[in-house]
């Protein structure tokens, strides 16, 4: 590693061969600013490729955001690439199709000859290792701010071409004080879960208002794609157990998170291979799933990634860690989201979805109205229970009608078969 200035790293940046080079970028609350800023700069064309790109990701003509999980920054870009895929798949496209010619990454300082990835391993080993085989450029934004996290994200300093130092804060995400409907979804999401069991929480404040519900158990494990500071509140309860290191792949939250994350040696970041990983996800024993959904059907598809047809983030880790859950022993899978949608007047739990379905077949669906138990329930018996327990009265009456339209075995009939 060697450490220059701006006007080194630029120089490099415009060596880069092509005429459009694909650069992977850290992405959520790591994204590297300066150093993206100054790339952005330097290049007239290229691909981006990134995670969960934030407010303030550019937008101009020469420059391509390809991202498996559309973030705000991108959402209303015309330009943005979306590509549907498991996250636990995505390390694969930088061995295919979509193969980088750079990375930029934050890290933190060096200690013992390394530095760490710190709140974002993720898909970033990947794409280290695939652009160092390519001979391509790895560039880092040195930051002694970015908490120093030990696992997959500790890097080599020789791993590492060039280096910039820049001290800024972390940004965190807006804080959601928790309501009386999300603490009632929390609260029948903590039903599911036991003593010596598992956690993963999904981004969002139903997960955060699940993990203020679970204070009360113990021994609890932590293996999960985002740990935010819903896992910082159970570890402050004395609800996990301490022989057990709390796995994640990126970190989500506060600077208070941030701080206990620092050199915390329970704490393990792993890359997505392993942490997305059903079958790991599976041998986790009572592995209870928290995610959310922006809709459900009556046949327990969950839409997690569409807005009125429009892509608005992506499937993420949900498919990963439902099927994983699904597999553990006493595991669960967990739906967790509002009836109703106050900005559009409108049902959250719908007669069939229009957007292609994030996952789908959960253990349960959990609203502020109760728990619609899925598993090993009939088609027809699964749409009564969405319908009784987890949609708005308001609804229920058309909810029940639409039931009886898609046939009695709660399915759209097909076209008639021949005379």
């Amino acid at each position: 590693m060697r450490t220059v200035d701006d006007a080194a790293v630029a120089a490099a940046v415009a060596r880069i061969p092509g005429d459009e080079p694909r650069i992977v970028v850290s992405g959520n609350f790591a994204t590297p600013w300066y150093l993206l800023d100054l790339v952005d700069k330097t290049l007239p064309k290229w691909r981006a490729f990134v995670l969960n790109p934030q407010h303030g990701w550019p937008q101009r003509d020469g420059l391509i955001t390809e991202t498996p999980f559309i973030g705000p920054g991108v959402r209303n870009d015309p330009s943005a690439v979306y590509l549907p895929m498991r996250l636990s798949l995505v390390p694969r496209l930088y061995l295919t199709d979509r193969p980088p010619d750079a990375v930029i990454v934050q890290t933190s300082t060096p200690r013992n000859g390394r530095v760490s990835l710190g709140i974002e391993v993720n898909i970033i080993p990947a794409a280290i290792e695939a652009v160092t085989r390519r001979g391509g450029l790895v560039i880092a934004q040195i930051n002694p701010q970015m908490p120093y996290t030990y696992g997959d994200g500790e890097l080599e300093l020789d791993d590492i071409d060039l280096a910039l130092e820049v001290d800024i804060p972390l940004p965190s995400p807006p804080e959601r004080p928790l309501d009386d409907e999300s603490r009632a979804i929390g609260q029948s999401v903590a039903r599911y879960g036991a003593d010596g069991g598992t956690v993963q929480l999904g981004i969002g404040q139903l997960p955060d208002a699940a993990a203020a519900s679970l204070t009360g158990l113990r021994n609890l494990g932590i293996w999960t794609e985002l740990l935010s500071d819903g896992v910082l509140g159970l570890d402050h309860a004395g609800a996990l157990d301490r022989d057990r290191p709390l796995t994640s792949t990126f970190l989500f939250g506060t600077q208070e998170l941030y701080r206990w994350a620092d050199a915390n040696p329970r704490l393990l970041m792993r890359r997505t291979e392993v942490v997305n990983s059903p079958t790991r996800i599976a041998r986790q024993p009572g592995m209870l799933a928290v995610n959310t959904a922006l809709q459900v059907d009556l046949f327990a598809q969950a839409n997690a990634s569409y807005i009125g047809g429009r892509i608005y983030s992506g499937f993420g880790g949900q498919p990963d860690f439902v099927s994983g859950a699904l597999h553990s022993p006493g595991g669960h899978a967990v739906i967790a989201l509002r009836s109703w949608h106050a900005k559009s007047d409108s049902s959250n739990v719908v007669p069939l979805l229009w957007s292609p379905a994030s996952s789908f077949q959960h253990s349960v669906i959990v609203t502020e109205n109760g728990c619609a138990e899925i598993f090993g329930h009939s088609q027809p018996e699964q749409a009564a229970a969405l319908i009784e327990q987890a949609a708005d009265p308001r609804v229920r009456d058309e909810l029940r009608q639409a039931a009886a339209q898609l046939g009695p075995a709660g399915v759209v009939p097909g076209p008639p078969g021949p005379s």
